[in-house]
C-alpha cells in the first residue's frame, strides 16, 4: 500500500478535510477485525444453510484432525477469488481507466485497490462493500438456486467473507463518522472526509 504523503496530508487539512478516526496499531485492528470476520463468516454460512447443511467436514476439519488437498483447481479458484474481489472494488471507482490516482496491487497479505479520487460517501460505501455483497451474499444464493453450491465454491466464498473483514470494519467507520453529504478521499492508509459545499 502507498504510504501517507505528508505534503498531501497538510494540503487536505488546510482544505478542511477531516481525518477518519481509525485504529493505529495491529492489536487494536485485531480486536475489531476478528469479531467482524466471525460475523461475516456466520452470515455467509446462514446463506449456505438455505440450500445445504454446512459441515466443517467439507473443509477437512474432523474429530480425527485436519486434512486438506491442494490442487490446481483450488489454486486457480483462490487466485480468481483474489482478483475478482479487488476487481469488484475497482469497477465502481468512477473513470477508473483514466484515473492517475487509482492503483491496484498485491502484497504478502493479499491484493488491494487504492484511490486518491474524491468520492461521494454513497459511492465510497458501494466500492467498500461490493466484493462482500457480490461474492459472499449474492453468489451463494445464485449457486444454491442453480444447485451448483459445491464444497470448493463454499470454501472460496467463505474465504472471501472472512477476507472482507477489513472492508467491513472500514464501512463501520465510514457509516459512524461521515455525514451523508460528504466526500471521501485517501492518503496512504489514512482516510479523510469533507462536507459538500
Amino acid at each position: 500500500m502507498p504510504k501517507a504523503n505528508p505534503e498531501r496530508q497538510s494540503e487536505l487539512i488546510a482544505s478542511n478535510w477531516i481525518q477518519l478516526r481509525e485504529p493505529q496499531n495491529i492489536v487494536s485492528i485485531g480486536l475489531l477485525v476478528v469479531p467482524i470476520m466471525g460475523l461475516s463468516a456466520l452470515a455467509t454460512i446462514k446463506i449456505f444453510n438455505i440450500f445445504t447443511a454446512f459441515s466443517l467436514a467439507d473443509f477437512g476439519l474432523t474429530a480425527q484432525g485436519i486434512s486438506a488437498t491442494i490442487n490446481l483447481k483450488g489454486l486457480a479458484g483462490l487466485m480468481g477469488l483474489l482478483l475478482g474481489h479487488e476487481f469488484l472494488h475497482l469497477i465502481f471507482i468512477p473513470n477508473v481507466i483514466r484515473s492517475d490516482k487509482t492503483y491496484f496491487g498485491v502484497t504478502y497479505s493479499g491484493g488491494y485497490v487504492y484511490s486518491e479520487e474524491s468520492l461521494p460517501k454513497l459511492r465510497y460505501v458501494l466500492i467498500t462493500v461490493a466484493p462482500f455483497l457480490t461474492i459472499s451474499a449474492a453468489l451463494p444464493l445464485i449457486l444454491g438456486l442453480l444447485g451448483r453450491l459445491t464444497p470448493l465454491a463454499e470454501i472460496l466464498i467463505l474465504l472471501n467473507s472472512m477476507g472482507s473483514c477489513m472492508d467491513l470494519m472500514n464501512l463501520g467507520f465510514i457509516l459512524s463518522q461521515v455525514p451523508a453529504a460528504a466526500d471521501i478521499t485517501c492518503n496512504g492508509t489514512e482516510t479523510y472526509w469533507k462536507r459538500k459545499d
